[in-house]
């Protein structure tokens, strides 16, 4: 059974940060690319991809607005999915899920992703 579970989500002030990660079983980890996704007060129910990372290069890709405050990373020994989430921002707040795929086309299509950890921005 395929199973992608998030954590580490939470309340944090502006300016703070969180570190996210995502324990993963029943699939290959190690050669699939892997994403962060997010929904949001402006996105509704639609995901907004927020970083991806390559299988066994590791090469990251990330959405405008977090380049500089957020980064992937993936430990491939423990099949564990991560992102660092710095200098947090009220329009950050959201369900962060993790998924499969490397950008917001194949990620946004995956049919493998978690339930996601709720993330609040507020002072």
């Amino acid at each position: 059974e395929v199973q992608l579970v998030e954590s580490g989500g939470g309340l944090v002030q502006p300016g703070g940060s969180l570190r996210l990660s995502c324990v993963t079983s029943g699939f290959p980890f190690s050669i699939y690319d892997m994403s962060w996704a997010r929904q949001t007060s402006t996105s509704g129910e639609d995901l907004e991809w927020v970083a991806g990372i390559v299988a066994e290069e590791g090469t990251t890709y990330y959405e405008d607005s977090v380049k500089g405050r957020f980064t992937i990373s993936r430990d491939d020994a423990k099949s564990m999915l991560y992102l660092q989430m710095n200098n947090l921002k009220t329009e950050d707040t959201g369900v962060y899920i993790c998924t499969t795929g490397r950008d917001e086309r194949t990620a946004l299509q995956s049919p493998l992703r978690g339930q996601g950890t709720q993330v609040t921005v507020s002072s």
